[in-house]
C-alpha cells in the first residue's frame, strides 16, 4: 500500500528541495550535462579533425626536403695538374677543416707537400662512393703521388665528395637534411632528453608533473618566473604542426596539447624523436629557415653532424630554447653560457665524465664567421644553366622540393677564380671616360664537356640577366678559325705553310653594292703564310680564304658544331653574327677537345631522395673521327701562334708560355665587344666583354676579355696543350717558297701537314718569287662535312649588306 505522506514529512520534503533540489539546482545540472554533450559534441569531431591533420602534415613534416646542387667531385689522380692553393679551395668547399690529423671523416691535414684527407662517403652518377683515407704529394703543378692512407697501397685515383652550391626549395624555404636515429650520436640523444624532456620515454605526449612544477615555480615567484613544460613532442608539434614564430595563445597551446596526445598515440617514441632531429628549428639565414640538427650542425659549424665534439652538440641542444636569441655568432657571450649550461646538465645526467666536461667547458665556441650552408643560391649564373639544362625533364614545379640531389659539373675553384678575375679586370678598366663594363663568361673540361665555371654578371653573385648564355653580341674574328678550319680540310689546296694575299679586297654584294673591309692596323701586308694570317687576325686575307671556302659553308659548319644560326653573307667571315658566350664555347669545345662533338653540360645526372640514379647527362663523347681531329689538331697549332707570336702573345709577357695555349681575340666593329676564346690541355674558357647598351667601350680582345682569361688561368691548375701529331708530317719550308727543305736553310720554318699532302723537297736555294695564293693543288677530302674542291671564283653573296670593318 503506497505511503501517505503527513504534513510533517511534506514539510521536510520541502527542507529537501530548499537544501539540494530546488529548480535552479535542477536547472544547473541540466546546464552542466548539456554542456558536457555540447563539449564532447565538438571535442570529438574536433579531435577527428586534428588526427586527419596530424596525419596530413606529418607526412609533409618528414618529406619535405629540398632539392639539393652539387658541384662535381674532386678527382685525384697521379699527373693531374693540382697546386696547395687550389686544393684547399676545394676542400674548404666541401667543407673540410684542418685538423692537423685527417682521420676523421672531412678532415685533412697538410705536412709539407703532402696532405692527408678522410673523404666522406656520398652517391654519385655511378653509385656510392665509399668513404676513403688517402695520401698524396704535390710537386712541380701536379699530383706526385696518391696513396690509400691506411694500407699505403698505390692507388690510380680517388673521388672527393662534392660540395653543395645551390639548394631548390619548395614553397617553403626550409633547409633540411633528413637522418635516421642511428645516424645522430648518442650524446645528442641523451642529451636531447636530458635536457628538455627527461620523461621523454614515459609520458604520452603531455609532462603532468613538468606542469605542475611550472605552475608552482610561476606561483612562488608571483608571476616573475616562468618555467617551460613542454615535451619534445609538443615542440615538434609546435615548430611542425603549428609553425613557429607565431604568438602563444591559450587555442594554440590547446591544439599543441592534442596533437601531441595524437601523435603519442599515432606513432611510436623512435618515429617521433627521428621527426623531432629532422624539424626542431635551429636558425634563420635570410629567407631560409635552418632545420633538423644536422643541417644545424653544418649550419653553425661546417661540419657533420657525427664529427661533432661535445661542445658543439651542446651548443645545439642550447639553441633548441631561443636559437635567435641564443645566436652565436651575434651574441657568442649568452651562447657560451648557454652551452656551459647545457654541458652541465649533461655532467649532471653523468653522460660526460669529469675530464671531457672540463676540456669542453675551455673549448671556444667553433662557430666560424661564415654559415657552413650555402645560400639557396650562391651562383646564380651557373644555377640558371643547371636549371635550363633540367628544364625539359623536370619543370620547376616538379625538382624544387623533391628532395632529389642534382649532380653539376661545377669546379668550386674554377668558379672561385673565375669570379676573382672578372672583378679584378672591371675595376681596373674601370674610369669615367668608359661606360659600364658587363662581362660573362664560360668555362669548361676539354674532355667531357663539363662546363666547370658560369659568370654571368660583373657583380658576380647577381641574380638576373645571364650574359653568359643569354647576351647576343657579335663575335668578331671568333669565326675566323673556322673559316680556315674549312680551307684546312682541303688539304690539296691549302696547308698552315699555304701563302695568302692580304692586299685591299673588295667583295661585290649586289644591288651595286660593295664590300671592302680593312685591317685593324690600316695596313695591308702582302702576301703572308696562312698561319700568319690567322695568327695576327688579317682580314682581308681571311675575307679571300673565306670567299673560296664559301660564306654558306662557313654557317653550316658552325650550325653543325654549335647549333649556332648565322647569315651567309660574306660579313659572316669576319663574325658579323650575334651569338653568346656559352654558343661559342661550345663552337671552341670541337676545337679544344681534338675534334670531338662534345655537347656541353653543366648536368652530370638527377639522383632520387635515396641516392638512385633517375637521369644522366654526362655521356662519354664518341671519339674523333680521323679527319675531324687533324683538321681541329692543324687549328689548334696555327692558335698556338696566336698566343706566342700573334694578337694574343701578351698571356707570354704574362708568364703563361708555359700552357702553349691556344685561342683567338676577337673585336667588334668599333671597339663595342671584346672577346678571347682559349684552351689548355685541359680547360676552355671563352670571355666576352663590353656594355649592355652596345655602347663603344674602346676595348679589343687582348685588352679586355683576354685580361680576364690571364687572370683565370694564373692561378688554375691546368696541363698544357700537347697538340697530337697523328696524322700529321712536320717539314721545314723554305723561307719564301713551297719546297720542302733541310732545317738549317736560312728563314726554314717547320710546318705540319697533312700526311700525304707535304711538300716535294727543294734544295736550299735563294729566295725565289712568291707564289700565287692558293699554294699546293692536287686531290682532297671530299667527305668531311660534305666539302667537294670548288673552284677558285669567289661563291654568289648575300644581298644583305655587311660592316666596314672587323678589327681583330
Amino acid at each position: 500500500m503506497p505511503r501517505r505522506y503527513d504534513s510533517d514529512d511534506i514539510d521536510d520534503l520541502d527542507d529537501d528541495n530548499d537544501t539540494g533540489a530546488s529548480p535552479w539546482r535542477r536547472r544547473l545540472i541540466t546546464w552542466s550535462m548539456a554542456a558536457v554533450a555540447l563539449g564532447l559534441g565538438f571535442l570529438i569531431p574536433y579531435t577527428v579533425y586534428l588526427n586527419h591533420q596530424v596525419t596530413q602534415r606529418f607526412g609533409e613534416l618528414r618529406w619535405q626536403i629540398p632539392t639539393r646542387v652539387y658541384a662535381r667531385p674532386l678527382v685525384l689522380l697521379p699527373g693531374k695538374a693540382m697546386d696547395a692553393a687550389t686544393l684547399k679551395t676545394e676542400l674548404a668547399a666541401s667543407a673540410y677543416r684542418d685538423d692537423g690529423v685527417g682521420e676523421a671523416p672531412a678532415t685533412y691535414a697538410v705536412k709539407g707537400s703532402r696532405f692527408t684527407i678522410s673523404s666522406r662517403g656520398y652517391n654519385d652518377v655511378d653509385g656510392r662512393v665509399a668513404p676513403r683515407r688517402v695520401e698524396l704529394t704535390l710537386s712541380g703543378g701536379s699530383i706526385a703521388s696518391l696513396r690509400d692512407a691506411e694500407g699505403r697501397k698505390a692507388l690510380k685515383a680517388a673521388r672527393l665528395d662534392p660540395a653543395r652550391i645551390a639548394t631548390l626549395y619548395g614553397q617553403k624555404q626550409e633547409e633540411r637534411r633528413l637522418i635516421r636515429m642511428e645516424e645522430a650520436p648518442d650524446l645528442l640523444v641523451t642529451g636531447l632528453q636530458a635536457v628538455e624532456d627527461k620523461d621523454f620515454n614515459r609520458h604520452h605526449g603531455i609532462d603532468l608533473s613538468g606542469i605542475a612544477r611550472a605552475v608552482w615555480v610561476t606561483v612562488r615567484s608571483g608571476g616573475q618566473s616562468r618555467q617551460g613544460a613542454s615535451t619534445l613532442t609538443q615542440q615538434l608539434a609546435r615548430s611542425g604542426l603549428l609553425g613557429i614564430g607565431k604568438e602563444q595563445t591559450l587555442t594554440r597551446k590547446f591544439n599543441e596539447v592534442l596533437f601531441a596526445l595524437i601523435m603519442e598515440a599515432r606513432y611510436d617514441k623512435r618515429t617521433i624523436f627521428e621527426a623531432y632531429l629532422n624539424q626542431v628549428y635551429l636558425g634563420q639565414r635570410g629567407s631560409q629557415a635552418i632545420h633538423g640538427m644536422s643541417s644545424g650542425a653544418e649550419f653553425w659549424f661546417g661540419r657533420d653532424l657525427s664529427s661533432l665534439e661535445s661542445e658543439h652538440i651542446a651548443l645545439l641542444i642550447g639553441l633548441v630554447k631561443g636559437p635567435s636569441y641564443y645566436d652565436p655568432r651575434r651574441n657568442p657571450e649568452r651562447a657560451l653560457d648557454r652551452r656551459n649550461f647545457v654541458l652541465g646538465k649533461l655532467h649532471e645526467a653523468t653522460l660526460i665524465d669529469d675530464a671531457e666536461y672540463q676540456r669542453a667547458v675551455k673549448a671556444p665556441l667553433g662557430v666560424p664567421k661564415n654559415p657552413g650552408i650555402v645560400a639557396a643560391n650562391r651562383f646564380p649564373a651557373y644555377i640558371d644553366l643547371v636549371r635550363r639544362q633540367l628544364g625539359h625533364d623536370y619543370p620547376e614545379s616538379v625538382l624544387q622540393g623533391a628532395g632529389m640531389s642534382v649532380m653539376s659539373g661545377m669546379a668550386p675553384s674554377a668558379q672561385a677564380y673565375a669570379e676573382g678575375a672578372v672583378t679584378r679586370t672591371v675595376k681596373s678598366l674601370e674610369n669615367k671616360k668608359r661606360p659600364e663594363i658587363q662581362a660573362g663568361l664560360v668555362l669548361t673540361d676539354v674532355h667531357n664537356g663539363d662546363v666547370l665555371a658560369v659568370v654571368g654578371n660583373r657583380e658576380v653573385s647577381a641574380p638576373g640577366f645571364n650574359r653568359a648564355i643569354e647576351a647576343q653580341r657579335q663575335v668578331g674574328s671568333l669565326l675566323k678559325p673556322f673559316v680556315y678550319l674549312l680551307a684546312l680540310a682541303q688539304p690539296d689546296r691549302y696547308s698552315l705553310a699555304s701563302w695568302v694575299d692580304d692586299s685591299p679586297v673588295t667583295v661585290n654584294l649586289g644591288r651595286n653594292r660593295n664590300w671592302s673591309p680593312g685591317n685593324a692596323d690600316n695596313r695591308s701586308h702582302g702576301t703572308v703564310r696562312l698561319v700568319d694570317a690567322l695568327a695576327h687576325s688579317y682580314n682581308q686575307a681571311t675575307v679571300r680564304v673565306g670567299m673560296q671556302v664559301g660564306p654558306e659553308r662557313v654557317t653550316q659548319l658552325i650550325h653543325v658544331l654549335a647549333g649556332i644560326k648565322a647569315d651567309p653573307n660574306p660579313a659572316v667571315i669576319l663574325g658579323a653574327t650575334d651569338q653568346s658566350p656559352y654558343a661559342m664555347a661550345q663552337l671552341y669545345q670541337f676545337l679544344a677537345s681534338g675534334g670531338e662533338i662534345q655537347p656541353l653540360h653543366a648536368v652530370r645526372g638527377v639522383l632520387d631522395p635515396q641516392g638512385k640514379l633517375l637521369k644522366r647527362y654526362d655521356k662519354t663523347p664518341a671519339p674523333a673521327q680521323e679527319g675531324d681531329s687533324i683538321a681541329a689538331n692543324l687549328i689548334s697549332i696555327g692558335l698556338q701562334q696566336v698566343v706566342s707570336s700573334g694578337t694574343a702573345q701578351r698571356l707570354n709577357a704574362d708568364g703563361l708560355a708555359r700552357l702553349q695555349a691556344a685561342g683567338k681575340t676577337g673585336t667588334s666593329n668599333d671597339g663595342r665587344d671584346s672577346w678571347y676564346a682559349g684552351y689548355t690541355g685541359d680547360h676552355l674558357a671563352v670571355v666576352w666583354m663590353g656594355n649592355d647598351q652596345n655602347e663603344q667601350t674602346g676595348l679589343f680582345g687582348a685588352t679586355g676579355a683576354m685580361r680576364v682569361w690571364s687572370g683565370i688561368f694564373s692561378r688554375l691548375p691546368t696541363a698544357p696543350l700537347r697538340v697530337s701529331d697523328k696524322g700529321l708530317d712536320y717539314q721545314y719550308v723554305e723561307a719564301t717558297g713551297t719546297g720542302a727543305t733541310d732545317a738549317g736553310c736560312p728563314g726554314a720554318r717547320r710546318f705540319p701537314f697533312v700526311v700525304g699532302y707535304a711538300p716535294a723537297y727543294a734544295s736550299c736555294a735563294p729566295p725565289a718569287a712568291l707564289p700565287e695564293e692558293g699554294g699546293q693543288q692536287g686531290g682532297g677530302w671530299r667527305s668531311w662535312f660534305g666539302l667537294d674542291p670548288k673552284p677558285d671564283a669567289p661563291a654568289e653573296p648575300s644581298a644583305q649588306p655587311a660592316p666596314s670593318t672587323s678589327p681583330r
